[in-house]
C-alpha cells in the first residue's frame, strides 16, 4: 500500500485558562495565528500529503469551519471529549495510511527533525514514533492509523481524550514503537513554547518576534 501522511489537527476553542489558543495571535498587528504558524511550516514539509482540521462540536468552534473554507483546508467535525475519534476521521477523510500529531496551540513544533524521522518511521514500518524529552510544545509523534484504531477500539475514555496516544503508551508490546530524543541541549523540560495561559502567549509573542524573519524554517 502507499503511504500517505496527513497532518492531523484537532482543534477547539473552549478553555478554561486561555479562551481561543489556536487563534491567539502570533502577530497582532498581521493578525497571524498561532494556528497559521502551525499551517504554513507543514505546508513547507514535503512529506505531509494533506492537512485536515479535527474541528470539535459547538457553536464556538464554527470559526474553524470558516477558517478551513477560508484557506482551502479539508475537516471533520466530532465530538469535544472523543479528540482519538476526530484524529481518525481526519485520516480517514484523506485515506491517510499515517499521521503526523501536534497540538494546535503550540506554534514552534521542531519542523527540522520532522523528514528525518518521518523516514525512520517509514523504513522500520512503525506504528508510532514519539519524539519526546524536549521543549515542551516542539515535540511530535507519527502514528499508523491502524494504530490509532485499535487505541479506540482497546482504549478507555480516557485513552480517547486529548491524551490520545496514551493507550499505545501504555501497551508497548502490543505496538512497534520507536521513541526518539533530541541532543541534550533541547532536552529542556524547564522551558515551555506552548500556550496555556495569557502568560506563555505573552512569551511565545516574544519568540516569534524574534525568529520572525526566519519564518517557519527557524532554528529551534
Amino acid at each position: 500500500m502507499k503511504r500517505k501522511l496527513a497532518l492531523a489537527l484537532a482543534v477547539r476553542n473552549s478553555g478554561s485558562r486561555l479562551y481561543g489558543k489556536p487563534i491567539q495571535n502570533l502577530d497582532i498587528e498581521n493578525s497571524y495565528t498561532i494556528l497559521d504558524h502551525i499551517i504554513d511550516g507543514f505546508n513547507k514539509l514535503s512529506i505531509v500529503n494533506e492537512i485536515v482540521l479535527g474541528i470539535s462540536e459547538g457553536i464556538e468552534n464554527e470559526i474553524f469551519i470558516d477558517y478551513a473554507n477560508k484557506n482551502n483546508i479539508k475537516y471533520v467535525v466530532g465530538s469535544e471529549n472523543d479528540v482519538l475519534a476526530r484524529l481518525i476521521h481526519c485520516g480517514d477523510l484523506v485515506q491517510a495510511t499515517e499521521i503526523i500529531r501536534v497540538t494546535s496551540e503550540s506554534p514552534f513544533p521542531y519542523f527540522e527533525k520532522m523528514n528525518e524521522m518521518y523516514k525512520k518511521f517509514s523504513s522500520l514500518n512503525l506504528d508510532a514514533l514519539f519524539y519526546d524529552n524536549i521543549v515542551d510544545g516542539c515535540g511530535f509523534e507519527f502514528i499508523s492509523l491502524n494504530a490509532l484504531k485499535q487505541s479506540h477500539i482497546q482504549g478507555e475514555d480516557r485513552h480517547r481524550s486529548e491524551l490520545c496516544t496514551l493507550f499505545i503508551r501504555e501497551n508497548l508490546d502490543n505496538f512497534k514503537i520507536l521513541k526518539e530524543s533530541p541532543d541534550s541541549k533541547y532536552n529542556r523540560l524547564d522551558l515551555r513554547l506552548t500556550v496555556d495561559y495569557p502568560e506563555d502567549l505573552v512569551v511565545c509573542r516574544r519568540v516569534y518576534e524574534h525568529i520572525k524573519e526566519q519564518g517557519t524554517t527557524f532554528d529551534l
